[in-house]
């Protein structure tokens, strides 16, 4: 599911996904609204958590927020394509989902990672973050009910709904973590 917005605001999942930095210390864009928006004590603790690698995950409770958790995941830099990035993004997406899952966590919203100031291409990053979310879906099925993106604008939701029609993800009606999509698409992506 998709929706333009603002991640900080109410979306009715248990998780947001932080495009966060690597210190998990705050930053701009994404990262710097959680971090405003859940308050100090995101903050105090992420100094706890001493940083997180590229494509690994962690996660922290959602004070402030209207969510019980944020999973925090550093993006990468986009450097040409030739030095790994589309493994490293997909390696977010999954590791995210991984400790959703751990942690019993059944719906989950994602910004749309490294394509702001870490200059992934936008088409590029909608495939790795589609094709991640499809194959964990199928790999673990009945264990999410909802993964949403919340995307900052019209351009970004545009590529992902694309993705998401290459992927032919509409006819996955009876697809657990993907039941809405179908009724999304329908509806223009509102």
């Amino acid at each position: 599911m998709m929706v333009r917005g603002d991640i900080t605001h109410n979306h009715e999942v248990q998780a947001i996904v932080n495009a966060a930095n690597t210190s998990l210390l705050g930053g701009g864009g994404v990262d710097g609204a959680i971090h405003r928006a859940a308050g100090p004590e995101l903050l105090t603790e992420c100094r706890l958590l001493n940083g997180c690698k590229t494509g690994q995950a962690k996660i922290t409770k959602a004070y402030r927020l209207p969510c019980e958790y944020v999973i925090h995941t550093p993006g990468p830099y986009w450097k040409g394509g030739s030095f790994g990035e589309a493994e490293l993004l997909e390696s977010c997406y999954r590791s995210c989902l991984e400790l959703a899952l751990e942690k019993g966590i059944r719906s989950i919203a994602f910004p749309s990672i490294s394509t702001g100031v870490y200059h992934f291409p936008l088409k590029d990053a909608a495939r790795v973050a589609v094709g991640t979310a499809k194959k964990f879906v199928a790999m673990h099925p009945g264990k999410l009910d909802v993964i949403k993106w919340v995307l900052f604008d019209d351009r970004t939701r545009q590529a992902y709904e694309s993705e998401l029609e290459r992927w032919k993800l509409s006819e996955m009606v009876a697809s657990p973590g993907f039941i809405a999509v179908n009724q999304m698409l329908r509806d223009g992506g509102r």
